[in-house]
């Protein structure tokens, strides 16, 4: 065992971030399994490209022969578990690769390495972790006067994904009270930043409103999330990972609960900012009312202080910051933005929202 670590979905937007903050803060060896889904970006990763420090390997974490034989030939340290299908349209649409990803391969994937995890001499089993990463969205809704989330709160998940990540928590939970392996899991609440993937809220709101695209919003748009900057959630996984209590659970949040449309907004006045129309008329005119998704929770919240309190981590961006580095991430980046527009791409935005206008 060495200082390498096998990062899965490391192609994906959390996960590219984290290997890139990674292999820049710590200097170590990350061995990247990902399947490279329509999610995941090799682009990403451009960075790296000839950095010994990344190993790339295209592959599914529910491949076990696969996964046995990376952590046998590069004997890493810990296994940081990001693949997932991570979108509720996409899960309301068609559930079916939500639980092969994320309930099949979190199994596979924790099976072999229990083995690994089990063949380790005793000071190497002890320095060994799995953390998974999950999110805030198994928790269920919250009510406008309700308390945030805590680590104790009951699950109930409303969504076809946020039930399958549930069932992965599940099972983490379950493979370290029966067989003791040495697990961490993270739930966090809903990222922002650069390279996601523009079908999600933020970019989607960017990407459309620079091409002159009705700016799609669900319903009242009152939905409230808590806003998590993509590089403060890479470092505190890199701190659970670090220092976090073996089987323990930590809440990772932005303190920052702001409804969609106010998100939406914020967005439009900065590109009113930096990149004016035209003809002189604001964004905001693009916003266009939708049908809302079936069982859209209306409010998320996390309670970070949890790892605040044990591992001393908070958030280093506010909302108004994280949202103009993203904002100008998306407008420095344009070739990035069009080459994940594929065709597979556009007939997924055409499926979810024709048909939609309220």
């Amino acid at each position: 065992m060495n200082d390498t670590i096998l990062v899965t979905g490391g192609a994906g937007f959390i996960g590219a971030n984290f290997v890139l903050e990674w292999v820049r803060k710590q200097g170590a060896v990350v061995v990247n399994l990902d399947k490279l889904s329509y999610a995941g970006n090799r682009e990403s990763l451009a960075a790296l490209e000839g950095d010994g420090r990344h190993i790339f390997v295209c592959g599914d974490i529910a491949d076990s022969v696969l996964v046995g034989k990376l952590l046998e030939e590069h004997r890493p340290r810990a296994v940081v578990n990001f693949a997932a299908e991570s979108h509720v349209d996409r899960s309301i649409h068609g559930p079916r690769d939500f639980i092969q990803t994320n309930i099949v391969g979190t199994f596979e994937l924790l099976e072999v390495a229990k083995s690994y995890w089990g063949g380790l001499q005793e000071d190497e089993k002890k320095k060994f972790r799995f953390l998974h990463v999950s999110t805030d969205e198994v928790y269920g809704s919250l009510k406008p006067g309700d308390p945030a989330f805590t680590e104790g709160k009951r699950y109930e998940p409303n969504s076809p994904y946020s039930a399958s990540k549930a069932a992965s928590d599940h099972l983490v939970r379950a493979y370290h009270h029966t067989y003791g392996m040495p697990v961490l899991t993270t739930n966090c609440s809903n990222n922002y930043g650069p390279l996601q993937f523009p079908e999600k809220l933020i970019p989607l709101m960017i990407v459309n409103a620079l091409a002159g695209k009705a700016l799609p919003v669900y319903g009242d748009g009152m939905q409230i999330r808590d806003w998590l900057y993509v590089g403060d959630h890479c470092s505190a996984i890199a701190r659970v990972l670090e220092a976090g209590e073996v089987g323990e659970v930590y809440n990772i949040g932005g303190w920052n609960e702001k409804p969609n449309i106010e998100i939406v907004h914020t967005i439009c006045d900065i590109l009113d900012e930096v990149q004016p129309k035209s003809d002189g008329s604001s964004y905001r005119s693009q916003i266009q009312t939708v049908t809302d998704r079936p069982g859209h929770d209306r409010r998320y919240a996390i309670d970070a202080r949890k790892i605040e309190r044990e591992l001393g981590w908070r958030p280093a961006e506010t909302f108004e910051t994280g949202i103009r580095k993203t904002v100008q991430w998306y407008l420095s980046n344009q070739e990035w933005v069009r080459n994940v527009q594929t065709g597979t791409y556009r007939d997924w935005v055409e499926k979810n929202y024709s048909g939609r206008e309220a």
